[in-house]
């Protein structure tokens, strides 16, 4: 079994049609039908199934499938290390990044990591949640940061960071008369609100939130990055229940914040790791990260 078999295969399985896939590959339709029946006939399993209806994958293809994509990855976590030891560093730190994580903490805790172990090469890895939990058991990441604790079983999940929920509104609007907005009142209007499969712990902490109020919520819209929320607030589509740590880079004069009334709800930020004893280099990142205070910033 060589790699070209399973590049073949692989696009064929993605695109679950031959033509297409061919040229993906840049080659002709008859030699990667030839390919797949290599591997058909040293696996000793048929891996699609062709009719007039198309083509799909047999249940030895899905196993198989899942199967190479872990060897891919293998094959291009090896690539990567290997440029980073030409480029002169002795070890790497892979970091998943979902939620949109604090960016004031995420600098400090990199420049902090790249004074005290220059030789530690640091990738960043934007995913959404689901990918950054697979992601964490399959050993693709060493550490992520999110907006959710809930990891299910081999993960852990440690609470770093809270900061209090803002109310986001166009200039000159009713709201702005009031210093502190009380929930019930920001809830008069349509809310722009963030996406589950983007910000999948935003939208679990915002939620929870909305239960406990009687009041009726009506969602002018889901957006997945918080550009588009605050362009869709400064254009009056509605209010936006935003993080007052990442409001504080936003120099819109278009939008103005103001804090919820009384107590107001804390968004928290949860380190995320395998629950197996971590490495050296990943306990040093750990309690790097610990020790830069996990009070609450308002």
């Amino acid at each position: 079994m060589e790699l070209r078999h399973l590049r073949g295969f692989m696009a064929v399985a993605e695109e679950l049609h031959f033509a297409r896939a061919a040229e993906r590959l840049h080659i002709e339709q008859s030699p990667l039908s030839r390919t797949i029946k290599e591997l058909e006939s040293e696996i000793g399993a048929q891996l699609f199934d062709r009719n007039s209806r198309g083509t799909r994958l047999t249940w030895p293809g899905e196993v198989l499938a899942s199967d190479v994509q872990k060897i891919f990855q293998a094959v291009e976590q090896a690539r990567c290390n290997v440029q980073a030891a030409v480029a002169g560093y002795r070890g790497s730190l892979r970091i998943a990044l979902s939620d949109g994580v604090l960016p004031q903490r995420l600098s400090a805790i990199l420049a902090q990591s790249r004074e005290e172990e220059p030789e530690v090469e640091i990738r960043l890895y934007e995913v959404s949640l689901s990918q950054q939990l697979k992601g964490l058991r399959e050993n693709l990441f060493d550490v992520g940061f999110a907006r959710s604790n809930d990891v299910g079983q081999g993960l852990a999940a440690q609470a770093m960071w809270r900061t209090p929920l803002m109310v986001a509104v166009p200039a000159r609007h009713p709201l702005l008369a009031l210093k502190q907005i009380p929930l019930a009142e920001a809830l008069n209007y349509p809310l722009v609100l963030f996406h589950p499969k983007t910000h999948t712990g935003l939208y679990q902490q915002i939620e929870n939130l909305l239960r406990q109020t009687p009041a009726p919520v009506i969602v002018a819209e889901r957006v997945s990055s918080q550009e588009v929320m605050l362009s869709l607030v400064a254009a009056g589509y509605g209010v936006g229940l935003v993080c007052e740590a990442q409001m504080a880079l936003c120099q819109s004069t278009e939008i103005i914040t103001r804090p919820l009334a009384g107590d107001p709800p804390l968004l928290t930020s949860y380190l995320l790791r395998s629950s197996s004893v971590p490495s050296e280099q990943l306990q040093r990142f750990i309690t790097r990260v610990t020790k830069m205070d996990t009070v609450d910033e308002r």
